[in-house]
């Protein structure tokens, strides 16, 4: 912490804090420094919660006091005249008068309302648009405030209550206690109704609760009727009321906090209000339970994205899972720049934010040096997995043209003006430095990089000259991007289509060849200076997954692409991938190596896509497993090249059925290699009936799996739709159930993404966005087109859900 006085930067900002051995809480000897020491640490978790909402503060400025003689308070709305012009600020009209609160949008603007002994920030439950209007509230709050003689076990049975009503109408809960006495409850909204509906809902939804339970909760504020009781106080959802913010402190004796909790949490008998050191230790040891406020935001920021899609028609990716199972808590956010040869070639340029990739259109490239702007358009917003995508957009679908990887990394961000201007720090392959995205006009904005620090111009002058620019820009020279090579990250995986033995015999049977199928994960092995990087079919990096098979650098001379299958053998030498699922997901150097004592995997190849540089992709499938047998030149259990099951169709279909194989791979012995098409060249024949589902909900279980998961609702994309197509409940591993509902919790949401679901089947559902696919096992179909006696095989994270489409109607071979 700085000295009294002294000047200090935060993110960019220069900050001059004083007074700091100013003891702030009497009682624990609590000072100004260590309360802005708090909120600069805990600015990651609370200014998410914040940003964009108009900030009410309380203000101690000689501290708190005792509870015998309290400090004085100030009650702050509008700003003074020494604010920094860099906070960012919003006017509320009054009657008589305007106010002009903060938006407490970054770190540093509240580490200066800290400076200026702000203890408590409050806000409404709605945020302000980009230019100036006020959205409809993005969450629902609940304060239970308990009269004289109750106290927090009485708020938890209430909140237990409450949330039983709230998980009826599809929304789910998260507690905070308060700091103060009571219990905080906060659920989020798509923002499609008005604050005075909202107001009205939770004005009913207390007094059901004091009807139902009349000697525990009352929903008037007068205190002569709370005694004993909790007070459910609805009113803070009108439009002009405020709530703590979930980390505050409180301006009361103890420096308490307003800390989120899990329900968990709320069952047990030592439940209380917790204080500043506390909440300091849970920012670094425990996740954040106010982040599953932010799924309904993705939600809504994708709506355009998805509107403009087909699920099923375009190969481009539809969430945020394969970024989600590869980043860590502490990784700073990501950025890529994507060449697209569309109707006119562009470079798409995103960065990740608040759960989203924000997009623009840079007609000409990314600026090489501080003389140049480009025009970028801004766009809509894309799901965070895009990130990864390289492929071809069909003709006919929004956007069709080839996509390419130009440059990919991290940044740091230095500034986020909503609707006005980003300054971010990249950290590429290609582009590395400052740059500077300032709004002009509509969807139009400006791309400039900045000059270096230190450099004669500062940040704030460099963003005035790209403004005052804007109607006067340079002349333009070509991004170098143009005449760049693409990354090879365009090759993916082939895909094959589902077929039946008469498949083969109604065509040429001389044409083709038969491997096993292996029950795996498809996977990518680029082998270049000694070490092999694996990515899934949707490009999920799974390197660090399966460390074991490095092996393979040393097995293959020189550099190669090759494609495979990453198996988990069983105790009969089958691939088993109910055992894969063990190592599936696992990233963290110990629990890699933790699963690697329990599970073994090898990696079965069977195409070659590159040698040293040189595409193989064009030669026949014949040309290309000969050069695969040749190049690999070792041969272990974990590295393999399986043996052909050679030319005859009906001997391959009984040898994988003797061995409990899952089914046969037909492969035309002159097909080229279609990296990331589906193709005929390609049948997969199969002795079992599986299929490829995307969940979209579940239902809770009886019994033992009574506060668990008793069944998942299942759809299949069809025609831009998801259609249901039933449950799967058996299969599960307990420990599968528990992993599943810790991440269905944080998908949920509040509408049905599943068509056509019976009323019996959607009535105790819990809805959750449709991002995950897993594969079941089936007996057949019933009449409505559903899987009948459904088992479930596993979670599919290398795959997406607009990859999966219906095989229900390709039979298996038996």
């Amino acid at each position: 912490m700085a000295e009294k006085g002294t000047q200090v930067d935060v993110d960019g900002r220069r900050l001059t804090l004083t007074n700091l051995d100013k003891v702030m809480y009497p009682a624990t000897g609590t000072t100004k420094g260590d309360v802005i020491d708090y909120y600069a640490a805990v600015a990651s978790r609370l200014v998410p919660l914040a940003a964009g909402r108009a900030a009410t503060r309380k203000r101690w400025v000689h501290g708190v006091g005792t509870a015998q003689d309290p400090g004085a308070m100030f009650f702050q709305k509008d700003l003074g005249a020494g604010t920094p012009s860099w906070v960012r600020t919003r006017v509320i009209a009054h009657a008589d008068h305007d106010n002009v609160y903060p938006l407490v949008d970054d770190r540093a603007t509240l580490v200066w309302l800290a400076q200026l002994a702000t203890l408590e920030l409050h806000v409404p439950q709605w945020r302000f648009g980009p230019r100036g209007g006020r959205h409809d509230p993005d969450r629902l709050v609940l304060d239970l405030d308990p009269g004289e003689g109750a106290g927090l076990p009485e708020c938890v049975e209430v909140a237990k209550l409450a949330r039983a009503i709230l998980r009826d109408v599809g929304l789910d809960p998260i507690p905070v206690t308060s700091g103060s006495k009571g219990i905080h409850l906060y659920a989020g909204l798509d923002e499609s109704r008005s604050s005075e509906q909202m107001s009205a809902f939770a004005h009913e939804l207390a007094r059901a609760l004091e009807a139902d339970h009349p000697e525990l909760v009352v929903s008037e504020m007068r205190k002569a009727k709370r005694t004993g009781k909790v007070l459910v106080d609805w009113s803070q959802n009108n439009g002009s009321k405020t709530t703590i913010v979930p980390w505050s402190l409180r301006g009361r004796p103890r420096p308490t906090v307003a800390v989120p909790r899990t329900w968990r949490e709320l069952g047990m008998a030592s439940l209380a209000q917790l204080e500043l050191p506390q909440a300091r230790e849970r920012i670094a040891r425990r996740a954040d339970p106010m982040a599953q406020l932010e799924a309904g935001h993705v939600e809504r920021r994708l709506g355009e994205y998805r509107a403009k899609r087909r699920a099923g028609g375009t190969p481009e990716p539809f969430g945020d899972e394969a970024h989600r199972a590869r980043r860590g808590e502490d990784d700073a956010p990501i950025f890529v720049v994507q060449e697209h040869h569309a109707t006119r070639l562009h470079w798409d340029f995103r960065l990740e934010h608040r759960g989203v990739l924000v997009s623009w259109a840079v007609p000409k490239g990314v600026p090489d040096d501080s003389g140049q702007n480009r025009l970028a358009v801004q766009t809509e917003d894309h799901p965070l997995d895009y990130a990864g995508f390289a492929g071809e957009i069909p003709k006919g679908e929004y956007g069709a043209g080839s996509v390419q990887i130009w440059d990919h990394g991290r940044y740091e961000l230095e500034k986020w003006r909503e609707g006005e201007e980003v300054i971010v720090d990249l950290r590429g392959e290609r582009l590395s430095g400052r740059y500077a995205l300032i709004h002009t006009d509509a969807d139009q904005w400006l791309l400039h990089r900045m000059k270096e620090q230190g450099d004669a111009e500062s940040a704030s002058g460099q963003a005035a000259s790209v403004t005052t620019a804007a109607s006067h820009p340079p002349a333009r020279r070509p991004g170098r991007a143009s005449s760049a090579t693409p990354r090879d990250t365009t090759l993916a995986p082939m895909l094959a289509t589902a077929g039946a033995p008469a498949d083969i015999r109604d065509r040429d049977p001389a044409k083709w060849r038969y491997e096993m199928k292996w029950d795996g994960v498809r996977a990518l092995a680029r082998i270049a200076d000694d070490r092999v990087e694996l990515r899934s079919r949707n490009g999920l990096d799974l390197t660090a997954t399966f460390p074991e098979l490095q092996e393979l650098a040393a097995g293959v001379p020189g550099s190669a692409v090759l494609d495979g299958e990453i198996v988990a053998l069983d105790s009969a030498g089958r691939p088993s991938f109910a055992r894969l699922q063990q190592r599936l997901g696992l990233t963290k150097e110990r629990d890699v190596e933790k699963a690697r004592r329990r599970v073994a995997v090898s990696v079965f190849l069977f195409d070659v896509l590159e040698i040293d540089g040189k595409a193989t992709v064009e030669r026949t499938w014949q040309e290309r497993r000969a050069a695969l047998e040749a190049l690999v030149t070792t041969s272990s259990e974990r590295i393999q090249v399986p043996p052909l099951a050679g030319d005859d169709l009906e001997h391959a279909l009984e040898v994988s059925r003797r061995l409990g194989l899952e089914g046969v791979m037909a492969k035309r012995i002159d097909g080229r290699y279609r990296s990331g098409r589906r193709s005929a060249d390609w049948l997969k024949l199969k002795h079992l009936r599986t299929q490829e589902v995307v969940i979209g909900g579940w239902r809770p279980g009886n019994g033992r799996r009574a506060d668990s998961i008793g069944s998942l609702l299942l759809g299949v994309p069809d025609g831009g739709r998801l259609r249901y197509v039933g449950r799967v409940g058996t299969g599960f591993r307990e420990r599968d159930l528990e992993r599943m509902r810790h991440r269905l919790d944080a998908l949920a949401r509040v509408t049905s993404p599943l068509d056509d679901v019976p009323e019996a089947d959607a009535a105790d559902a819990h809805w959750v966005t449709p991002s995950l696919v897993a594969e079941v096992e089936y007996a057949g179909l019933t009449g409505e087109a559903r899987l009948r006696q459904a088992s479930w095989r596993g979670l599919r994270p290398d795959k997406g859900a607009a990859e999966v489409h219906d095989e229900t109607g390709d039979p298996a071979v038996d």
